[in-house]
């Protein structure tokens, strides 16, 4: 262990799951500390039998007619073929996986080697300044690599399979790790909030391939047209779809409500089958102070989503109001509703104003994961990151046209909403909290996609469309929604057509008044999260019943309370806490953690989906010490896996001047993205 944790060790602090105190505090607000902001007393599972519905009588949806596009990464064709230069896999994992470490470095398989893409400071934009710890401001910011990347995509550039895009979300910055003599956020200068501000947002960077190899590296040329940064400061957004230009998003700035000035806390995304990036806007609730003057009849809807309303400056504000006013709700109450929505960037075309699509619905997105449906809608598949919220599907109006990008690009302004209610199969008794399987030997039931708005058309008794979608956890409550142990990363497999979640974990389940266990949350107390898979009956992504099921439950393998699609445990490794999840080729099933609570370093993970192997779960790599992994992104090849190394040495007592980690550079802390390939030149994982 490296010797700067060692000294930390004593001051460390744990909140849920394995995740330290102060990535509690500087990524969500401490919102474990907080009270649950869902109050509704919709059902859960376990007081739901629903014996109409037989898992066993209904259709299991799959293959080719939900595999529309391989848009896997780099060089991937328009129909997901693998390119001519490699086989396709044949879906067998068989690298050797690495053991649970504490290393103050980014660990892979014998093997493989990995390289650093691109790291926090680096300019990025033609004549930004080099990266000067101490003198940054938002004007320097602005044109460099963000803070804390996230979510991440690679974007072939037409014509070439050597270039290619970048897109990165910056999700939120740590003071502390930023800014020497860092004491607290009211000491900072004007200067240094804007920079803070200026770190979130997103990244568009040209990469290139070295060689003929899997290894990337930021392309090295005078002129990269393609480059640029979104940010807090000054980037407008514009606003579409029916809630934009309603009154809960209009502004003294912005009288007309469909001007937005930047994008925040980006946590994950998607990447669109016609090559945008989806970024989801997550835990926007902590930016804004001034919630206790806003007028009485909003301060419900701002503690629903976690805005507090009985302090001016509540616990770990980050005083942006003092660069900004917008972000005073007491003079400007209806900014906070300008945040909390799906993204959508063109990194192709870069003076191409981003858009906020308020059809999609606004809560605490994790990101957006589309997939083109049968008929040709495209279906969206979203989480509400936070403990017993709910999972959402967004179903288009119109059609995908393979070539027309200009109407693609529009797919995403108008369709219908649902949210997902869930029934278990077996006896409540039999889910006791143990995580002991029930006597069918599964944890798996039905559900139902309840239709929350279709356009301008409300489905929720005594809230209009607008209220829905600016308001959608009220909306989620009303029709009884499942109460989810954290949904972050959704996305379907464009091999299968299944779907996949990655409910993180949840230390509430089941706690004093809190919501009890139910089939697809069977542990109280859950430390160690769980994989959930959704099947939408006769493969149709625009229906509204599927069957589900829980292939995973994370944990020691040594834990009785694990599962592994019925794999022998034994030759499992042990993981704790999903967190994204993303699939190769050959429709492998990829797994990244975050607040690892088996107390070793986060990482990233791979297991067939089907087959025998199903359930045979190894770790591919670890990255350093208080860091999680994000990403994950294979490109189309399968030659490449990308992801982001966010907060490493986010260790409580931590400071740029005694930092917890020196990766990369070996002086102090800096989120990157790192790449991964095969020395042989072969496919990753297989």
């Amino acid at each position: 262990m490296p010797e700067p944790v060692r000294r930390l060790l004593p001051l460390l602090g744990r909140h849920g799951g394995g995740r330290d105190a102060m990535t509690c505090l500087y990524r969500c607000g401490n919102a474990c500390d907080h009270p649950v902001p869902n109050k509704s007393d919709n059902p859960y599972l376990g007081d739901i039998i629903d014996a109409a519905v037989s898992r066993r009588g209904l259709f299991r949806a799959g293959g080719a007619g939900a595999l529309v596009l391989g848009i896997g990464g780099v060089a991937a064709s328009p129909a997901g073929a693998a390119p001519a230069a490699t086989a396709p896999s044949n879906g067998s994992l068989t690298f050797k996986p690495i053991p649970p470490n504490e290393i103050d470095t980014v660990i892979v398989p014998n093997g493989y080697d990995h390289a650093l893409v691109i790291r926090w400071g680096d300019p990025i934009v033609p004549g930004a300044p080099a990266f000067n710890l101490a003198r940054q401001t938002g004007e320097t910011q602005s044109k460099q690599f963000g803070y804390n990347n996230d979510f991440l995509c690679v974007v072939p550039i037409p014509g070439s399979d050597r270039r290619a895009l970048l897109v990165s979300n910056h999700e939120y910055t740590n003071e502390e790790l930023m800014f020497p003599g860092f004491t607290t956020q009211e000491a900072l200068s004007v200067d240094q909030v804007r920079a803070a501000m200026a770190a979130h947002g997103m990244s568009v960077v040209e990469i290139e391939r070295v060689g003929r190899t899997g290894q990337w590296q930021q392309a090295r040329s005078k002129r990269l047209p393609y480059n640029k940064r979104l940010t807090m400061l000054a980037t407008p957004f514009r606003a579409d779809g029916p809630a934009a230009g309603s009154a809960p998003l209009r502004t003294a700035a912005d009288p007309r409500g469909t001007t937005i000035i930047g994008t925040l806390n980006n946590c994950a995304g998607g990447l669109t089958p016609w090559g945008t990036a989806l970024s989801g806007e997550e835990n926007f609730n902590q930016y804004f102070v001034g919630g206790d003057a806003v007028p009485e009849a909003d301060k419900a809807r701002l503690n629903r989503y976690g805005i507090l309303t009985t302090a001016r400056y509540p616990s770990g504000s980050r005083r942006w109001e003092r660069a900004q006013e917008r972000f005073d709700l007491a003079k400007h109450p209806n900014e906070a509703n300008r945040f909390g929505w799906i993204v959508e960037v063109d990194p192709l075309e870069p003076d191409a104003l981003p858009r906020k699509h308020t059809a999609m619905g606004r809560f605490k997105h994790e990101g957006a994961n589309v997939i083109v449906a049968k008929n040709g809608q495209v279906a969206a598949y979203m989480g509400d990151d936070e403990r017993f919220e709910y999972l959402y599907k967004f179903v288009s109006d119109k059609r995908y046209r393979p070539g027309d990008r200009k109407h693609n690009l529009t797919l995403l302004e108008s369709g219908t909403l649902y949210v997902a209610k869930l029934s278990g199969d077996s006896p409540p008794a039999e889910i006791d909290g143990t995580g002991r399987l029930p006597s069918d030997g599964a944890f798996d039931g039905t559900g139902r996609w309840i239709k929350l708005v279709s356009g301008n058309t409300s489905f929720v008794p005594g809230m209009t469309a607008v209220e829905v979608l600016t308001f959608t956890r009220f909306a989620g409550d009303a029709v009884g929604a499942t109460k989810m142990d954290r949904p972050e990363d959704v996305e379907p497999s464009l091999k299968s057509g299944k779907i996949y979640a990655a409910l993180t974990n949840n230390t509430n389940r089941g706690v004093g008044t809190n919501p009890g266990v139910d089939e697809a949350n069977p542990r109280v107390a859950n430390r160690h999260g769980q994989i959930f898979e959704i099947v939408e009956d006769r493969g149709d992504h625009t229906g509204e019943t599927f069957t589900w099921s829980l292939p995973i439950v994370c944990g020691d393998p040594a834990d009785p309370s694990t599962y592994f699609a019925g794999y022998d445990k034994s030759a499992v490794s042990p993981i704790s806490c999903p967190d994204n999840v993303a699939f190769d080729s050959a429709g492998n099933l990829w797994i990244s953690t975050d607040g690892n609570a088996l107390g070793t370093n986060d990482g990233l993970f791979a297991t067939p989906i089907e087959g025998p192997e199903r359930g045979h779960l190894r770790q591919f790599l670890t990255v350093p010490p208080g860091a999680e992994t994000c990403g994950p992104f294979i490109t189309g090849d399968d030659r490449s896996v990308f992801v982001a190394v966010q907060h490493p040495g986010e260790i409580t007592g931590a400071t740029v001047d005694n930092p917890a980690s020196t990766w990369p550079d070996g002086d102090y802390a800096k989120p990157a993205v790192v790449v991964t390939w095969r020395l042989d030149g072969g496919r990753i994982g297989s």
